[in-house]
């Protein structure tokens, strides 16, 4: 049924309108429609906009929809999108008085809400993912509150730390990306309808209801604004390659620490392949594919951003291709927040061979002198001068961190012409220990086991705060 013929007097080719149609995404906002297309029937219903009758028939034909499902409705090239199939199947139940209700309402400000209603959406479920994977961190943090490995800075040894330190440092830039998308959701939680075309309507509409049916916070106070802003959309795809950021560092490391070079960590066999050549091999092939698709959500932002830059004020036919690359970032970034939970979450790691890595190359140079420092009160320059030749005479020799005593620190120093800084050899040695190293790190932030506990006890009372605001 061909609704919108009065002004033209020649049909959209078939190429054309084809190519110009939604209907391919508009599945995505199918359900969001029918709540936009219902409350606002019921706000008409209310203002005695449009008969009682009428209106409840039009609702009811939306329920029938909406059990019924997307595949109820009918397609043809004429059909330009998802809100003149909607209209169309009213229609067809109706009669002609289904066109009521379109009063007082454009496929503008309608789009425009629909988007909204589903994004919320998704950004709650992705939130709750998140919450779902700093869960599971935090227990797996707790497992291993004395587990000591090394730290890199550029990808050499820097620092002993703990493996429940290190991964709670990937909870909480999670923490952040979750953050991020509940302040993006104040904005996109605002009501558009009411803006129609893009400059409102002379009928006496009441928006605060609408908004408060649809369960928005607010309603937009710009019809120009309401109809054509998408910078929410740019906004939560941001958050978006903002968190596949932090998944895919996550996932590089578990490429790194996989290999035979770093032996710190077993990938599950459910998310690891074999070569099709090589039987000895055990790839990890789950992580870099995860690594690659982060990079798909990158893109999407560039094309919404491209799209979005020389855009006038208000609506263009443009806008209608961003929603596609929205819907795709939020598929993306979830399933790649689900796969790199599971995936993180199911690795075995290799205790052992974390400690030998944290004892080996003078990883705990920094206390050695922090220690002359503190007990000889020298200059920390002077102090990181005498260990660096330490450390290099030492690598020279063959020497072991547990081989330095106070004798082979004073020789480094007098060599260096400094003074003997006779330092007693227990002291030394506990500095040089990857083990009591971490346990004096005991400042909040730090890797010492009471610390990460501190850590985990608090990152637990944000968890409870935003599962209850979530609802679970």
């Amino acid at each position: 049924m061909k609704i919108r013929t009065g002004r033209l007097e020649k049909e959209m080719t078939d190429e054309a309108a084809v190519y110009t149609s939604s209907l391919e995404f508009d599945r995505f906002i199918f359900d969001a429609d029918i709540r936009c297309n219902y409350a606002h029937t019921s706000m008409l219903k209310a203002q005695g906009i449009i008969d009682s009758e009428i209106a409840d028939k039009i609702l009811d034909a939306l329920d029938k929809l909406s059990e019924e499902g997307f595949d109820a409705l009918e397609f043809d090239h004429s059909v330009e999108d998802v809100h003149m199939a909607v209209e169309n199947y009213v229609t067809k139940l109706v009669g002609p008085e289904a066109g009521f209700m379109h009063t007082a309402k454009s496929r503008n400000d309608q789009v425009a809400t629909d988007i909204r209603l589903l994004l919320r959406d998704r950004i709650s479920e992705i939130q709750i993912a998140i919450l779902e994977f700093i869960e599971g961190i935090l227990e797996l943090a707790k497992e291993h509150k004395e587990t000591v490995m090394i730290g890199y800075t550029h990808l050499q040894h820097a620092q002993p730390i703990t493996l429940a330190h290190h991964l709670m440092a990937h909870a909480q830039a999670l923490k952040r990306d979750y953050q991020r998308l509940d302040d993006t959701y104040k904005r996109v939680n605002l009501n558009p309808l009411g803006s129609a075309a893009m400059a409102t309507t002379s009928f006496p509409i009441d928006r605060e209801l609408t908004t408060r049916l649809l369960g928005f916070d607010d309603y937009l106070e710009n019809s120009m604004d309401g109809v054509s802003s998408r910078d929410h959309i740019a906004e939560a795809v941001f958050d978006l390659t903002a968190l596949c950021t932090t998944l895919s560092k996550i996932c590089e490391e578990l490429v790194l620490w996989s290999t035979y070079e770093f032996g710190i960590v077993s990938m599950a066999d459910e998310y690891s392949s074999t070569s099709s050549i090589m039987p000895q091999k055990k790839n990890p092939d789950v992580a870099e594919v995860a690594r690659s698709k982060c990079a798909i959500v990158n893109g999407e932002l560039m094309t919404i951003l491209t799209i979005l830059k020389a855009i006038p004020y208000t609506y263009n036919r443009d806008l209608q291709e961003i929603t596609p690359h929205l819907w795709n970032a939020c598929d993306v970034a979830y399933d790649t927040l689900k796969i790199t939970n599971h995936m993180l979450l199911t690795v075995t790691f290799n205790t052992e061979r974390c400690l030998e890595l944290a004892g080996a190359n003078f990883a705990t140079a920094t206390d050695l002198a922090d220690i002359m420092v503190r007990e000889r009160k020298i200059p920390f320059r002077t102090a990181h001068k005498i260990v660096g030749r330490i450390v290099n005479e030492a690598v020279a020799e063959g020497l072991n961190p547990s081989e330095i005593d106070g004798a082979y620190v004073d020789n480094v120093a007098d060599e260096l012409g400094f003074d003997k800084l006779n330092l007693d050899d227990d002291l030394i040695h506990n500095a040089l220990n990857p083990i009591e190293n971490v346990k004096i790190r005991n400042v909040p932030g730090g890797p010492s086991p009471e610390m990460v506990q501190l850590a985990i006890d608090n990152m637990n009372i944000f968890l409870d705060v935003e599962f209850e605001k979530q609802g679970i």
